[in-house]
């Protein structure tokens, strides 16, 4: 039983967390300042996924080091997990070339694959179909994707934690029903971490996740679907459920903007969230919208 007294501890560490990064942001000023393709209109600190990266990493480490989470992922994870987000908080710091981004993504992604065996195969209505090493292909291409997918989703206020905490405590319910008690509790804790840094990143933001937080937020789900899916404990079926509203917005943002010819590794504001924010006037209802989506009818789809 997953002790409700333990994740509230992560979310108060992890609001902690983040108004100590926020003092350290405005002090070194690491402000992000709006452009012609930002959604927000005021100078603020960027930095804050950094709480959530150290908040779930020492929750993990104390869950594995009391029994309640298998060590080896918990290794892997963070190993991988943590050169993602210092390739992600040095870029928000200094700029790094989207190529040696990409390499640290598809590094990590290769450590993830060689511990899960990659997507083995896929389960069909009536029969599975073997994939061999197409499999582990599409795994790396899949936990890269996800990894920038989160990056390129957090672009209003509240949007990136919100799917974060929503999936990540959606998945963790599954996987408690069907007795995976310690992949419960490891989705549980980056729950947690993320509901902690929301209540700074709720519109009005006080302070961005910045790259730090969505490429680890992105990275760890990713890499958990694939675990979950090779370890026969969630479907990857499910996670595509869950994560629907981010995949395919970015998905289909991305097929679109290629197909005319853009530049499409270039920032925008093209995505359906960023759309709706103009419409609506504000971000608020867009990040809740997103929450109920995922709360009332996506996960309602994965069960």
């Amino acid at each position: 039983m997953i002790s409700w007294v333990y994740l509230v501890t992560v979310v108060v560490l992890v609001v902690v967390l983040t108004g100590v990064v926020r003092k350290l942001a405005l002090r070194h000023e690491l402000i992000d300042v709006p452009n012609p393709r930002s959604s927000h209109q005021l100078p603020t600190p960027r930095g804050g996924g950094l709480a959530i990266v150290a908040g779930t990493a020492a929750a993990w480490i104390l869950a594995a080091l009391s029994g309640h989470a298998a060590p080896d992922a918990v290794v892997v994870l963070l190993s991988a997990g943590l050169a993602v987000a210092a390739v992600g908080f040095i870029d928000d710091r200094a700029h790094v070339a989207a190529r040696w981004r990409l390499l640290v993504h598809l590094v990590t992604a290769c450590i993830v694959m060689v511990w899960t065996g990659g997507l083995g195969h896929l389960n069909l209505p009536g029969y599975v179909v073997e994939l061999g090493w197409a499999g582990a292909l599409l795994a790396l291409l899949g936990i890269i994707w996800m990894t920038n997918l989160f990056n390129f989703m957090d672009g209003i206020d509240g949007i990136a934690g919100v799917e974060a905490a929503t999936v990540a405590l959606s998945a963790a319910v599954l996987l408690w029903q069907s007795g995976h008690t310690d992949q419960a509790l490891q989705m549980s804790i980056l729950g947690a971490a993320s509901l902690g840094f929301l209540l700074w990143n709720w519109p009005p933001a006080k302070i961005f996740m910045g790259d730090v937080g969505s490429g680890f937020l992105g990275f760890v789900l990713g890499s958990m679907a694939i675990a979950t899916h090779a370890h026969e404990t969630l479907d990857i079926w499910i996670w595509l459920v869950l994560l629907g509203v981010f995949v395919v917005d970015a998905t289909v943002t991305l097929i679109r903007r290629v197909a005319r010819g853009e530049r499409f590794y270039e920032a925008h504001r093209s995505h359906a969230y960023q759309h709706a924010a103009r419409r609506f006037g504000s971000h608020k209802p867009v990040t809740l919208a997103v929450a109920a989506i995922n709360a009332f009818w996506l996960l309602p789809i994965a069960v």
